[in-house]
């Protein structure tokens, strides 16, 4: 009975498909890139495969308890399944890794953490709407699902803002928020300054000898300096001086003036201006 069942059912769903692409028009199975397939009484929705191109999908407002008709349409974009009868999506969705909308408000679905599963490879998905689902009324439903799904930009009509975005961070990916904490500009950083600085305390620095083997330091001057702030002068003494090199084109003779000249033409004066 209910193999017999089934086939009513797929019967039924390639009769809507059938009667949809005649009225369109559309004879070829690969020129197909949208069904709609909304408010047609279906429980079962026969296998898409053969539309290989299929990017949005309407199967809203139906009586779908599963969906098991997307096994291998992986260039879906927008997929509608919302107001139906779903009580679970495991395994279902999660190679639909093109996503950009899913509409599943108003369905069945319990278990937070594995919806949530679901949805992790879809790092394209910037729409998802799963209000109206016990699994809404979850704690850490919100948090959780901006977590896996990093890329979501409205959640259940909501915009997801960085407020949000950071919070859920903090609960889901904690060791990783230790190590940022410990990053400052650019590199790790040992700890605030006061657990190296106390308070009340001069800052001192002094040489080390062996720190002169540093490529390219100034501690490596000769003689060595009484202090930081005299070898620093010294460097930047040596390091900007600029030479600037000119002379006078208007005392130099044009060609035809050279060759009527009696007496050999002299090599222009050089001007150099070195600046510091």
């Amino acid at each position: 009975m209910a193999e017999t069942g089934l086939v009513k059912n797929n019967y039924k769903s390639n009769q809507a498909i059938k009667s949809l692409l005649e009225k369109c028009g559309i004879k070829k199975d690969k020129d197909v890139e949208e069904l709609y397939l909304s408010n047609q009484d279906l429980s079962e929705v026969v296998d898409l495969t053969r539309f290989k191109f299929l990017k949005i999908l309407w199967l809203n407002a139906n009586k779908l308890r599963s969906i098991n008709c997307l096994t291998n349409n992986f260039l879906l974009k927008e997929l509608h399944l919302e107001n139906n009868q779903l009580t679970t999506i495991l395994g279902k969705l999660r190679h639909l890794t093109c996503l950009e909308v899913l509409m599943l408000h108003n369905n069945q679905l319990t278990k937070l953490e594995r919806v949530a599963k679901e949805f992790n490879k879809m790092q394209t998905l910037h729409t998802l709407n799963l209000f109206d689902n016990p699994v809404s009324q979850e704690p850490g439903y919100r948090l959780l699902l901006i977590h896996t799904v990093p890329s979501l930009k409205l959640l259940d009509r909501q915009e997801v803002g960085k407020t949000e975005t950071d919070q859920a961070r903090r609960v889901y990916d904690q060791e990783q928020e230790k190590i940022r904490e410990t990053i400052a500009f650019g590199r790790r950083s040992e700890g605030p300054p006061e657990l190296y600085y106390p308070p009340g305390l001069e800052r001192s620095r002094t040489i080390d000898i062996e720190s002169k083997n540093i490529g390219n330091s100034y501690l490596r001057d000769n003689p060595p300096y009484d202090n930081t702030e005299e070898a620093v002068n010294a460097r930047r003494l040596k390091k900007s001086v600029t030479v600037f090199t000119t002379f006078d084109w208007s005392k130099i003779p044009r060609y035809e003036e050279r060759r009527q000249m009696d007496k050999p033409f002299d090599s222009p004066e050089i001007i150099t201006h070195v600046y510091r």
